[in-house]
C-alpha cells in the first residue's frame, strides 16, 4: 500500500473521493491508503465478474487481494453498486474498484437504460452516508476504438467519470509515478449534462 503525503486524507462519512488514471498507474494501490486511514470498517467492492478460465485475470485479482488488509471485507458487486452504496452506514468506508469494470458489466444496456443507471449511481453518491472511494480508468487518452462497442465504452466511461468528478471532493489523478490532487490544482468545468 502506498503512503499518503504528509497532509493525510481521512475520508469523512458522506464524502466521495475519485481516484482516476491510466492502466498500471498505481491508482488502485493508492486508493487503498485513504481507505486504510478512514478508521472505519472498509468494504472492498470488487466489480469484476469472476471468470475461472481467465488465468491472467485471476492472477491480477490475487495481487489485489494479497495487498489488502485481512480485516477488510470484500463484496463482489458486478452490477448492483447503487444498492450497496445506499445500504452502507456512516461507519463504513467503501472502496469501489473499478467504475470501468462496473460499466463493462452493463454495456449491453441501451442508451436510455444506461442514462437511468448512471443517474441512479450519481444519486446514490450524493446521498451516501458512508465514505466512498471510487477507482476509475482513464481510457480516452488513447486511440479511438475501431469498433462501435469500444467507442460506446470509452464515451460512457468518460462521461461517467466527469459526472462523478463533479460530485467527488477530492479528485485525484495517478499517473507517471505521481498523485495529483485535481481538486486543488484544477478549475472545475461547468456541471456536465447527460446526453
Amino acid at each position: 500500500m502506498l503512503s499518503i503525503p504528509t497532509q493525510s486524507l481521512i475520508p469523512l462519512p458522506g464524502q466521495v473521493i475519485l481516484v482516476t488514471g491510466p492502466a498500471r498507474s498505481g491508482k488502485s494501490e493508492w486508493a487503498e491508503s485513504p481507505a486504510a486511514q478512514s478508521g472505519h470498517a472498509v468494504v472492498y467492492i470488487a466489480t469484476s465478474q469472476v471468470d475461472t478460465t481467465d488465468l491472467e485475470w485471476q492472477a491480477r485479482i490475487a495481487v489485489h487481494r494479497h495487498r489488502r488488509p485481512e480485516q477488510w471485507r470484500t463484496l463482489e458487486v458486478p452490477t448492483e453498486l447503487c444498492l450497496v452504496i445506499q445500504q452502507a452506514s456512516e461507519t463504513t468506508c467503501l472502496l469501489v474498484d473499478s467504475l470501468g469494470t462496473w460499466l463493462t458489466n452493463l454495456l449491453d444496456q441501451d442508451k436510455k437504460h444506461w442514462e437511468q443507471t448512471q443517474q441512479a449511481l450519481l444519486q446514490s453518491l450524493r446521498q451516501a452516508r458512508c465514505s466512498v472511494i471510487l477507482v476509475a480508468e482513464e481510457t480516452g487518452w488513447g486511440i479511438v476504438p475501431a469498433y462501435p462497442l469500444g467507442r460506446t465504452f470509452r464515451d460512457r466511461l468518460g462521461g461517467l467519470i466527469r459526472q462523478v468528478g463533479a460530485i467527488a471532493n477530492p479528485v485525484y489523478l495517478v499517473t507517471g509515478g505521481y498523485v495529483l490532487n485535481l481538486s486543488d490544482l484544477g478549475v472545475p468545468l461547468e456541471r456536465p449534462k447527460l446526453n
